[in-house]
């Protein structure tokens, strides 16, 4: 199919995998209200159009956490991405260094830390998630640095996974879940071909590098469902920021509380984040919650975001809510399913193009440029009313 705008290749996507793992990126918990009320609410989000401002040529790069990105975009971190391209994690991190930007490596990635930081030159970022088993953490948090990740990502909004309805239906979890896995793999012979057999070993490299042991899908699931840690708080986290002489960003923010308290344990950047409406569904959009915790903490700490993102013109739009930069996920998966390395390159291409027209019709000549002023004066007024 003809791909012209990065909402195309979520059709691509659906055609070319198996039903378990299209729905497993693509939905979200219970109802999935949160998810859809993530796109829905950014699409709300109208700019002030600005003529004859002489932009010129718009620049997209932008200084984020002491680097320069080639735009204020990075590669969010996506569990079981070698699943949806031979080694994915690798093709995506590739794509992501070929466009200047990061790349987050998931937990619970196909390939391990190693493979990747082998595989990719670009600036590659660590998420690690709360777990249970600290000898896990901290063997990640080693084997992170060794490899020359320099910045981690701590995921803190998945105590207990989400109710996702949709993977029990479609064969990911739930009653005699492999054998719908293989049925629906061979009815998809060039994701076959391509993933299930010439990209093996599929196995969680990272886990399978401390266990010893071989994780199958079923493992991985039982290993989400029993090995985060409800029972955690923020003191608990302090030795996460004593030890790791890095960068440390805390994704899955919503309340400006909890951003408080991100600053108060020394983090150096925070994601606004529901998780792409995977956990509670029911809670408030990232692009509401974005406003409340910049005023909160964005004079103190990086403030990036992610859920909803699906266009150049939606980064605009979280840069004019106040995010320094967003991070993406289902759309980069989306063009790694359907056309690997390729498709995320060309994913990259086109948010780009889209932010350049957009901040040249708002009269924004760069990233540094973008800030409320850009919102329409309704959005500005019910951004006002709501505190």
């Amino acid at each position: 199919m003809i791909i012209s705008a990065p909402t195309d290749y979520r059709e691509a996507a659906r055609r070319r995998l198996p039903r378990f793992l299209f729905d497993y990126i693509d939905g979200g918990a219970v109802t999935e209200n949160t998810m859809t009320s993530n796109a829905a609410a950014l699409q709300t989000i109208a700019l002030r159009q600005r003529v004859l401002q002489g932009v010129g040529e718009p620049s997209l790069d932008a200084a984020i956490m002491g680097s320069r990105w080639a735009m204020p975009i990075a590669l969010g971190p996506v569990g079981a991405t070698g699943m949806y391209a031979r080694r994915g994690e690798v093709q995506a991190a590739r794509a992501a260094a070929a466009a200047g930007v990061p790349y987050t490596l998931s937990t619970v990635s196909v390939c391990p830390i190693e493979e990747v930081a082998r595989g990719a030159s670009g600036e590659l970022w660590s998420q690690l998630y709360v777990l249970r088993d600290r000898g896990y953490m901290r063997n990640a948090l080693e084997r992170a640095w060794a490899a020359g990740m320099k910045t981690l990502v701590f995921t803190v909004d998945m105590p207990v996974p989400g109710s996702r309805y949709r993977d029990r239906r479609s064969g990911m979890s739930g009653p005699a879940a492999t054998l719908r896995q293989y049925a629906q793999a061979v009815t998809h012979p060039h994701w076959a071909c391509d993933v299930g057999l010439l990209g093996r070993p599929l196995s969680f490299g990272n886990i399978e590098a401390y266990t010893g042991r071989k994780m199958s899908m079923n493992d991985y699931m039982g290993f989400i469902g029993s090995n985060f840690d409800p029972s955690i708080g923020w003191s608990e986290l302090e030795w996460i920021r004593d030890s790791w002489k890095g960068k440390l960003v805390i994704k899955g923010l919503l309340d400006p509380d909890d951003a408080r308290d991100a600053r108060r344990l020394g983090a150096d950047g925070i994601v606004v984040s529901n998780h792409g409406g995977r956990q509670l569904d029911g809670t408030i959009s990232t692009a509401r919650a974005l406003p409340d915790v910049v005023d909160a903490v964005g004079g103190d700490l990086t403030v990036l975001a992610d859920s909803g993102v699906r266009s150049g013109l939606d980064v605009v739009r979280m840069l004019a809510l106040g995010a320094k930069g967003v991070l993406l996920g289902r759309a980069y998966i989306y063009a790694l399913a359907a056309r690997g390395q390729r498709g995320v390159s060309h994913l990259l291409d086109l948010f780009a193009a889209d932010m350049k027209i957009t901040m040249t019709l708002i009269g924004a000549k760069s990233p540094a440029d973008i800030s409320r002023d850009a919102l329409d004066s309704a959005i500005k007024q019910s951004l006002r009313r709501s505190r």
